[in-house]
């Protein structure tokens, strides 16, 4: 028994051993590149057209890149991915928590982070010949097709959703409000008409928040209605001591 283990392991030895060096970067650009399209995709084409955020632009496509590299390499080594993706964890965790990061450029660090993930780990080689003489890696077309048609899939979904939100694309916004007499329900309609004359947009709905009577101001979070091409990069504010200076 203890002779057919050592036989088990001598001939997996060799089979890991086959892979040649022209296969190891063969397979580490089709991993690079096709990451590094679909990202590009994604941010070009569907991100970066609405926010015009340049930060997250460079922020998504290195840590893109970042990601499929050190998963790749931890996925080679005898290190678990659960290690790697923690470790990722962390520095996310380091960075981020500085400023409010708005939930639309999370949704896409996410998205970025599970499609390096998925071209960074998928299987692209197979052992041919392995009960033979001669056992070797050959390039899987299956596999290669199926991790093609998983990266579209993430793309058509985001195409898809990104279409919905274009049809009305809406955002919300807290409002520092000095004409508190507008914000008694038997004037809503003139209130709606001012926040829209003042922020340019048509306003959907308005909720009454916090009224000071010595300042003659309250906080209105405001529902509205976004231009085409227009997007709304502050985000929401929920805390009032933002809008004091």
């Amino acid at each position: 028994m203890i002779d057919i283990d050592e036989e088990v392991i001598d001939v997996q030895t060799i089979i890991d051993a086959m892979m040649t060096t022209s296969q190891s970067l063969a397979e580490l650009a089709i991993r690079f590149f096709l990451n590094l399209a679909v990202c590009w995709i994604l941010v070009q084409f569907f991100y970066y057209r609405k926010s015009r955020r340049r930060d997250y632009y460079f922020t998504f496509m290195v840590f893109s890149s970042a990601m499929l590299l050190l998963l790749y390499m931890m996925g080679n080594a005898e290190v678990g991915v659960g290690l790697t993706l923690g470790l990722f964890a962390i520095f996310g965790v380091i960075r981020y928590r500085t400023e409010t990061v708005p939930i639309r450029e999370m949704t896409y660090l996410f998205i970025i982070i599970a499609v390096a993930a998925v071209n960074g780990l998928s299987p692209l080689y197979k052992i041919v010949g392995a009960s033979g003489d001669y056992p070797h890696y050959e390039l899987s077309l299956g596999s290669l097709g199926v991790l093609v048609i998983s990266n579209l899939l993430v793309v058509i979904l985001v195409w898809v959703l990104e279409s919905g939100r274009a049809l009305k694309h809406t955002a919300t916004r807290l409002v520092l409000y000095d004409r508190i007499e507008l914000i008694v329900p038997e004037r809503r309609a003139e209130l709606i008409a001012d926040l829209e004359k003042r922020i340019g947009g048509k306003v959907d709905n308005v909720e009454i928040g916090h009224v000071d009577f010595l300042r003659d101001a309250a906080y209105i979070k405001v529902y509205y209605t976004l231009g085409k091409g227009e997007s709304s990069s502050i985000g929401e504010l929920t805390k009032a001591k933002n809008y004091v200076e």
